[in-house]
């Protein structure tokens, strides 16, 4: 499992002209999930945002978790974090999960991110052709795999 975050000021996602999901303030995440990923691993991983101390204090520190900065998530299904480019110019995806296997474990990470945070995660449409739009805050960008 692959997550790439952002620290982000709002951020929302829109399919075919309606908005599906927004954020103010918080962490956008951009999902990939691989074949072999399990769900003590989307666990693992979905406690480890939540707890991720990427927002400042008072003293203009990263101490704060999202949950301490009242923050919300987006959380967007992506793929291509599993591109392969070290053959020619066009990446290979062969990595990424089938979505038949990718769908429900996202959901389910969906479902343990929201249990970490104690409210509800926004969201994208699995598989769809999504456009998010982002402020990012920092910026702040971080790469998370877990095994």
């Amino acid at each position: 499992m692959r997550v790439t975050l952002q620290r982000v000021k709002s951020a929302s996602v829109t399919v075919d002209q309606q908005q599906l999901g927004e954020i103010q303030s918080g962490l956008l995440l951009f999902v990939g999930i691989s074949p072999t990923d399990t769900k003590q691993q989307l666990a693992k991983m979905a406690h480890k945002i939540v707890n991720l101390r990427i927002f400042e204090d008072e003293d203009e520190k990263m101490n704060q978790n999202v949950q301490q900065v009242n923050g919300g998530i987006l959380s967007i299904s992506q793929f291509t974090l599993y591109a392969d480019t070290h053959k020619g110019n066009r990446p290979s995806f062969q990595n990424a999960a089938k979505p038949e296997i990718a769908k429900p474990l996202y959901l389910a990470f969906n479902h343990c991110l929201e249990a970490e945070l104690g409210q509800t995660v926004q969201v994208g449409e699995f598989g769809a052709n999504m456009q998010i739009t982002a402020i990012n805050d920092g910026p702040v960008t971080i790469n998370l795999e877990v095994d």
